[in-house]
């Protein structure tokens, strides 16, 4: 049974890693190894427990609800051109700045492709426009995605909290001071490698970008007109709930779903959009993170049962007990390379704290630390991955080839992927 149920685990990461769709791959390799191991009456209840999670199905739907909207409203653009102002004023620290813009503005659009869209479609041109090599300029906006790691709108978050039986701001709290100084860690051997490559921002790329635009598009950069009020909405969410999180609790403790839902009105109030529109989006928003997100979970839910019903998931935990270092290398490369080979760090990150984080304890390491590690060594692998939604929209967007992107940020998430493993 150890046998086939390993055997059905590498099949379903390879097919996952060739693009078949995940949740299916996941929920069919849940059902057959819940089959070999005579337990067919796990798979339901399983199933239903998942689809119907009352603390991940309304914080992860609101938040995909409250991204629909700002980028209806268009207060995700005023928030990025308000920060991308910054950039003007320091072309000798233009790779680092914009690689900590982007990681601080994923926590306000924790979507990879939605921030990379978002971020890139303004920081991108700017950089190239200052001479920055545009491959490095596409690699500087990608590498700054994984922020969204500890970003309340990660559904991987949620998901940790609930397996450590605590609160998501905990989580994040938790997690934070290790992810900035693997940020530090990043964006070191990135600014590095553009300095001993001669990639940072440059006279003659800068010119030579100016001279192949025409007229109209040279002046793009200074055209938006950014409205203060609109830049701020994206935040409020944020910032409600850090207020109201139990370690500093300003405001009464609050509800990832309130947050979002107010921040949402207050999107309407200051756009003064409208709101049959506005609704719209929202529930639409609503329903696509079910379908892709929550999905996501339900299907990886059934395939632990499979592997709990096989015998892996205790195989696996005996292996690990006692061997902290193994337990912490497998939360952090096992997810960092199936991102970096598939393009998405969800199914791997998921499947992982699903089946061995739970068992975290046994082996030296806290439920919440482990499955932090993995949903974040996820989402860094990710950020190197030339196959990533995110990596093809920043490549388009510098016209570059996204094998060029991702050799540039190769050594930068390696670095921070290490860095997160010693301090988390």
């Amino acid at each position: 049974m150890l046998l086939a149920g390993i055997i059905i685990v590498i099949l379903t990461f390879a097919l996952i890693i060739k693009k078949v769709e995940a949740r299916l791959v996941l929920f069919l390799a849940g059902i057959i190894m819940c089959l070999i191991g005579n337990m067919p009456e796990d798979i339901m209840p399983a199933f239903i427990k998942a689809m119907t999670n009352n603390s991940l199905v309304p914080t992860i739907c609101t938040v995909m609800g409250f991204s629909y909207v700002m980028k209806l409203t268009e207060c995700d653009q005023h928030l990025v051109q308000s920060i991308s102002g910054v950039l003007k004023k320091g072309r000798v620290i233009l790779v680092p700045l914009s690689f900590f813009l982007t990681w601080w503005i994923s926590l306000a659009i924790p979507s990879a492709s939605g921030c990379s869209a978002a971020v890139g479609s303004i920081l991108i041109p700017t950089l190239i426009a200052a001479g920055v090599h545009p491959a490095m300029a596409a690699a500087t906006v990608l590498a700054g995605t994984w922020g969204s790691a500890i970003s309340p709108g990660n559904a991987h978050n949620p998901f940790v909290a609930d397996l450590a039986g605590t609160d998501m701001m905990t989580v994040i709290i938790n997690e934070t001071p290790a992810s900035i100084i693997a940020s530090f860690a990043c964006v070191a051997v990135m600014t590095a490698y553009a300095i001993v490559m001669k990639e940072g921002a440059n006279d003659e790329r800068s010119e030579a970008y100016r001279a192949s635009l025409e007229n109209d598009a040279a002046h793009d950069f200074d055209s938006f007109k950014v409205n203060p009020l609109k830049a701020i909405v994206p935040l409020v969410p944020l910032v409600l709930l850090i207020l109201s999180s139990k370690q500093i609790a300003v405001l009464p403790e609050m509800s990832v779903a309130l947050s979002m839902i107010l921040g949402v009105v207050l999107g309407l109030l200051v756009t003064w959009s409208n709101a049959q529109q506005v609704c719209k989006n929202f529930f639409k928003g609503m329903g696509d993170a079910y379908a892709d997100v929550i999905g996501l979970i339900v299907c990886a839910s059934i395939f632990t049962t499979g592997m709990s019903a096989i015998g892996l998931t205790k195989a696996m935990t005996e292996l690990m007990e006692g061997s902290q270092s193994a337990a912490a290398a497998a939360g952090t490369f096992g997810p960092f390379l199936i991102a970096v080979i598939s393009g998405s760090g969800d199914a791997a990150a998921f499947a992982f704290n699903g089946a061995v984080t739970p068992f975290a304890e046994q082996f030296g390491l806290s439920i919440m630390n482990l499955g932090s590690l993995a949903q974040i060594a996820g989402a860094m692998g990710r950020s190197m991955s030339p196959v990533a939604g995110a990596a093809i929209i920043c490549a388009g967007l510098a016209k570059v080839n996204p094998m060029e992107v991702s050799k540039r940020n190769a050594l930068p998430c390696i670095a921070a992927a290490i860095a997160l493993m010693l301090f988390l």
